[in-house]
């Protein structure tokens, strides 16, 4: 079995409407194509390059990916500034010494930068709740709370409106 008759066999022979036939090979040695049902046409089946599959996990909220991404930059500076440091003390130069402060002040920076990162998604899991878990307590709460804003809303428009007609519809002025 060749590599075409393997792809057709692992395909089930069904590739975008086409019925998997295999066409004698052309005098040429050309690539064997499939052919429609009537075999008017010839064309050869395409596979895809990629399948589209849904993300397994929710994309990271802004503020958390921006601290990421800062970390991640902050700590590839750092990496970079260590391996200088080390070349140049390996190279006996003049520079090595600032390199190597310099990489400690940088790992410093990194450590701050990982913790912020960590807290920026500790303070966004703290305000936005928890939204793995389907009977979350955050959500609950704010379901309440937009209720209880609409409704502060609505009293307050009707307010306005029986003021606007001037007291009509009230039983009495006090």
């Amino acid at each position: 079995m060749g590599t075409a008759e393997q792809r057709e066999a692992s395909d089930g022979g069904a590739a975008e409407g086409w019925t998997g036939r295999r066409v004698p090979e052309a005098a040429g040695g050309g690539v064997p194509s499939q052919e429609r049902g009537t075999g008017a046409q010839r064309r050869p089946a395409y596979r895809p390059l990629w399948v589209e599959e849904p993300a397994l996990r929710r994309r990271m909220p802004d503020p958390v990916r921006t601290a990421a991404v800062r970390a991640v930059i902050i700590i590839a500076v750092t990496l970079i500034q260590a391996v200088v440091a080390f070349l140049c003390t390996l190279a006996g130069s003049w520079l090595a010494f600032p390199m190597v402060i310099s990489s400690v002040a940088s790992t410093v920076v990194a450590t701050w930068g990982v913790l912020d990162v960590w807290v920026t998604r500790q303070v966004w899991n703290q305000r936005n709740g928890v939204v793995s878990v389907p009977s979350s307590t955050a959500r609950a709460l704010r379901r309440e709370r937009r209720a209880a804003r609409r409704q502060a809303k609505a009293a307050a428009r009707e307010r306005d409106r029986i003021r606007r007609r001037g007291g009509a519809g009230q039983l009495s002025h006090s």
